[in-house]
């Protein structure tokens, strides 16, 4: 019956897709690993950072940090992004149209004043309205610049390009914590190369660290669910996927939550879209292909070392939305960029990267469901083998369970994410758990963001609540008041497409 040679082709489609994603896997395993090694004996060394500190040639950077309605903990997050130790940096605040007191505070706090400012827009942004400044010398690096709200993050950060000063920048988000070598970490690929064209520092969840005066003062993993899950996915996601790809030239994506770019070729390459849901990967695409259709040489770089740590969704709510954003911006991207798949000119992006991440991103969700789906139906009409099914499925479980030794491994031999080792019990318990629980869940909800671009369904942001940080860990913190934000309101669903 031509039913059963579909559903037996299909059986071996699943199980060559599932040892290729295997075999890639190996291979970005054996490549982080050799980028490791490169990074460790190539980092920052006492000397180099005396020189960066020292030297009047170290390059400026400029941090740059949206805030919509963030009232409840701007002034301490403003206090933790100005507690950078490097010499030459400035903080840019984008008040993109607050509609609470978040301007008000920070006017108040650190003694802003509106001052005159040949505001050039290098990028075009909803209008800007006025720049402040402190007359407190301590807070000489702040620059708050308001403007109207642009419905989006990007429309956001290329307001701070517009207003900043230095040849390198930095996109985070204002309730992130950064490392206090940060900037230092992620500038020394850059000192050691004239192509390195931007930076990825590590991001790590804060959801369960303990915070005094704006720094993690005691990394722990969180206990909900929820976020386990996350932390365990952000690891894979930069100590293999992230840094096997550096050591290639053939990143994927700068995390939108902490990422250092050479400020010229954003603004070469067009800044930020304002409508894309993966703004990350959006803008790391036009970067490279602004290099390549100059002909001018570029490197992408991972450094192994965190450098941010940011709250991400602590319940399912939250990770629905934010997901189905990515799921969206994702097939976005690829039609958008179309141009870009399979073509040499592109080099590694239109020849590897793009590839891999079309079949084995992209195309996951859908082979996964149809996949299990058809599993289902062939049990209930028992044409399973079920010592086979057995034997495969504890295959693919234990390479999973594998995969994610190797990550806490890495995460482990590079100073760790955690202080005390019997905190990487817990991420074991949510690798031998994620299968079950976590995976179908982004699958689905992949789907949902596949299904609403396809069918144009209209983003809807929603509320979005945070807790914030506390001192203590994420059981003692109080919940924090929800923000809410109109349908495209410039709200940054935690953490950014790791």
């Amino acid at each position: 019956m031509i039913k059963d040679i579909v559903f037996y082709f299909y059986g071996y489609v699943v199980f060559f897709y599932s040892m290729g994603l295997i075999v890639s896997y190996v291979v970005l395993m054996w490549l982080a690993g050799i980028g490791i090694v490169r990074r460790k004996r190539g980092g920052m060394s006492l000397y180099a950072k005396e020189i960066i500190d020292s030297s009047p040639y170290t390059p400026g950077v400029s941090i740059i940090a949206p805030a919509y309605n963030e009232e409840r903990t701007i002034v301490e997050n403003v206090n933790s992004l100005l507690g950078q130790e490097y010499p030459t940096f400035e903080v840019i605040i984008v008040n993109d149209g607050s509609r609470d007191k978040t301007l008000e505070l920070l006017i108040e706090n650190f003694s802003l004043v509106e001052v005159p400012f040949a505001y050039v827009e290098y990028i075009h942004t909803k209008p800007y309205r006025r720049l402040f400044k402190s007359t407190d010398p301590q807070y000489h690096r702040l620059i708050v610049v308001d403007k109207e709200n642009g419905g989006t993050k990007a429309d956001a950060v290329n307001a701070g390009l517009n207003a900043s000063s230095y040849p390198y920048f930095i996109n985070t988000d204002v309730d992130c914590i950064l490392a206090p070598d940060a900037i230092s970490q992620c500038i020394m690929p850059i000192l050691q190369s004239d192509d390195v064209i931007a930076v990825s520092g590590v991001m790590a969840t804060s959801n369960g660290c303990k915070v005094e005066n704006g720094r993690i003062s005691d990394p722990r993993p969180p206990h909900r669910p929820c976020a386990l899950f996350q932390t365990l996915e952000y690891m894979r996601s930069f100590f293999v996927g992230k840094m096997g790809w550096s050591s290639i030239n053939a990143m994927p994506n700068v995390s939108g939550g902490y990422g250092l770019f050479d400020k010229k070729v954003v603004i070469a390459a067009g800044g930020y879209s304002g409508d894309s849901y993966a703004e990350d990967m959006d803008m790391l695409i036009r970067m490279v292909g602004y290099c390549c259709d100059f002909k001018r040489k570029y490197r992408v770089v991972q450094v192994p070392a965190i450098s941010c740590w940011t709250e991400v969704p602590p319940n399912i709510k939250v990770l629905y939305r934010q997901r189905v954003r990515w799921g969206r911006g994702l097939l976005q991207t690829f039609v958008r960029h179309r141009r870009f798949l399979f073509n040499r000119r592109y080099r590694q992006l239109g020849m590897v990267t793009l590839p891999y991440v079309l079949i084995f991103e992209l195309f996951a969700p859908v082979i996964e469901f149809i996949g299990f789906t058809v599993f289902v139906y062939q049990a209930l009409t028992g044409v399973v083998n079920w010592t086979s099914a057995l034997v495969i499925f504890l295959g693919l479980y234990t390479f999973c369970i594998i995969l994610s030794l190797v990550v806490m491994f890495n995460d482990y031999t590079l100073g760790g994410s955690f202080r005390r080792p019997r905190s990487y019990l817990w991420v074991i318990c949510a690798a031998l758990l994620e299968p079950f629980l976590y995976h179908p869940l982004t699958v689905i909800f992949s789907l949902k963001g596949y299904f609403n671009y396809v069918f144009n369904r209209r983003a809807e942001w929603g509320d979005m609540s945070r807790k914030g940080f506390t001192p203590g860990n994420d059981k003692a913190a109080a919940p924090a008041a929800a923000t809410v934000a109109p349908a495209g309101a410039a709200v940054n669903e935690k953490g950014g497409n790791p």
